[in-house]
Parts: structure tokens; sequence; C-alpha cells
């Protein structure tokens, strides 16, 4: 048999979609698969339904990354974000293609995505040092004291991806999040999850911690209550949520005092983000020091 002849009748090797947590690729714990079609109705593949056990492992996971990741150096975390950036450089034709499926865009229009989606890692991976500069700062007191506000993360965060944009909409929620030191526990937009599936082999090798990012696939309507109420989870980040499961979810939260980001219409992903997305999710801790008796000489220093 020739080259020619074998290259026409070897089988065609379909991809198995599986979930990411904890820094490894589980089948859904349910042994669940729903259907992913492209934007005319063709099969792409089967893409894992998400449990609610999945979400509870996925929780479990990013608590036990939080400590490690949030006591690194935002150096550190810098590099590794832009770390996940050269990596996606590497397969960006393959991400062309899964957002073009997803969206049903030109492969023009689609590989403008991708770039955006890549750039949007470089410019978070710029922030990590930096946001302390303007969410902190020293605060005027009367009397012999420094007082000092600093940022801190604020924990576990759920994050309902965006429906609509698969790829970059997704990755304009999770950079902010972990750029400032919290973990996540992500669900994927439900109609067009396989973008989001393939992140994470990209994150899987980019130096980023397990258990930092965890991508479920499935239904937000299903495992968004469970989440919304869990009481190891600190905050949720509702921006793929619509009205009815927004405000259901939001009441969850109420629980255990969660923070919640509201969802906010975006009507282009590619403008600038802001810093609002990396301020909703941080503490501040504000410290108090004396600095020594102050006489009519000045300081004791």
């Amino acid at each position: 048999m020739s080259a020619v002849e074998s290259s026409v009748t070897r089988l065609n090797v379909f991809k198995t979609y599986k979930l990411y947590v904890g820094g490894k690729f589980p089948r859904s714990e349910s042994g669940r698969v729903y259907e992913v079609s492209d934007s005319k109705g063709n099969w792409l593949a089967n893409a894992p339904l998400s449990s609610r056990k999945d979400a509870r492992d996925a929780v479990v996971a990013a608590r036990k990354a939080f400590g490690g990741w949030a006591g690194a150096t935002a150096y550190n975390r810098g590099q590794i974000l832009y770390r996940i950036a050269e990596m996606l450089e590497g397969r960006r034709e393959q991400f062309v293609r899964e957002v073009g499926e997803a969206e049903g865009l030109s492969k023009s229009k689609a590989a403008a995505v991708v770039d955006a989606a890549i750039d949007r890692w470089v410019w978070y991976a710029g922030w990590t040092d930096k946001i302390g500069q303007i969410a902190g700062g020293a605060n005027p007191v009367a009397g012999p004291f420094f007082n000092l506000s600093t940022p801190e993360p604020t924990g576990v965060v759920t994050v309902v991806a965006p429906q609509q944009s698969s790829f970059l909409g997704l990755v304009s929620v999770i950079a902010p999040v972990i750029a400032t030191g919290n973990t996540a526990v992500v669900i994927a937009s439900e109609k067009a999850p396989l973008p989001a599936l393939s992140l994470g082999e990209v994150l899987a090798t980019s130096d980023l911690p397990g258990g930092v990012v965890n991508i479920l696939s499935g239904k937000a309507a299903e495992m968004g209550p469970h989440l919304a109420s869990h009481q190891d989870v600190n905050a949720v980040d509702l921006a793929g949520a619509d009205a009815a499961l927004a405000k259901e979810l939001e009441i969850a939260a109420a629980d255990n005092l969660k923070r919640v980001l509201r969802p906010q219409p975006v009507d282009d992903w590619t403008a600038d983000p802001g810093t609002h997305r990396m301020t909703a999710f941080l503490e501040t801790k504000t410290v108090w020091h004396p600095t020594g008796s102050l006489g009519s000489g000045g300081s004791s220093y």
C-alpha cells in the first residue's frame, strides 16, 4: 500500500475533551456527556457534563492551591501569566479553529479574537505587581502612626464564564481573578465549552500550579447554585449568568457573605478592560504602626 493510500484510509482520531480540575484531566464523576455543535448545528464533540461532585472537587482543589498561589510574589505570578500567553501563541492555529467553530466566525475574525485573548494574558501579567499601588497606599492619620492599606486576594472565586464570547470573554474573566492571587472554579460556556477545555491543556503546561484554575463544562443552572452556596467559596463572578440565574446565585451567595460581581453587559470584549475585575476580588488589610515619640524637636528616629 502506498503512502497516499495509507493516508486516505486511516481512521480519524477524535479528541476527547475532559475537565481540568486540580491540574489533572478527569472525566465527569457522573460519566455524563452532552453534544456540542458548531454554529450550523454540526456535531463537534461530546463534552463532559459536570456534576455537583465535580464542582465540590474543584472547590477542594482551588482551596488547596490558594495558599501557595496567594503567597507567591506578584512578580512570579506575572511570569506565569506571561508563560500562558507564550503557550497559547504556540497553539494559536488550534484555538483559531475551535473559536471559529464555536462562535461561527470566519478564520480572520477568529484569529483576531485569539490574538486579543493572548494579548489580554500579557496585559494582566503586567498588572500583577502594580495593582497594589492603585488599590493600596498610606493613609493620613492624626497621630504618631503609619497607617498602611494593602490589597489581599479574597480566596476561591467561582466564575460563570460569558456564554457568547467563549474564549476572549473567558480569558477576560479568569485572568484578573488569578492575577491578584485568587484561585478560580470556572463554569465554561454551556453552548461552546471546547475552547475553555482546551485552555486547560495550556494551563497545565504553563507553570501554573494545579488547582489555581479549575474548568468545568456543563449547565451553569445545575452547578451554579451549589457553588454559590458552598461555604468554602469566597466570591462569585456572574459574568455569564442570565437575569434569573444571577438573582438565584446572588441570594445563595449571601449565606456566607460572599463577594458578588453582578453581570455587566459587555458590547466589545476587545476594549480596554480596566482594573475593576481585579479590584472586585481584593480585600483591604490596614495596618497601624507607631512611628515613635514625637516631641517638639521632631521624630525620635
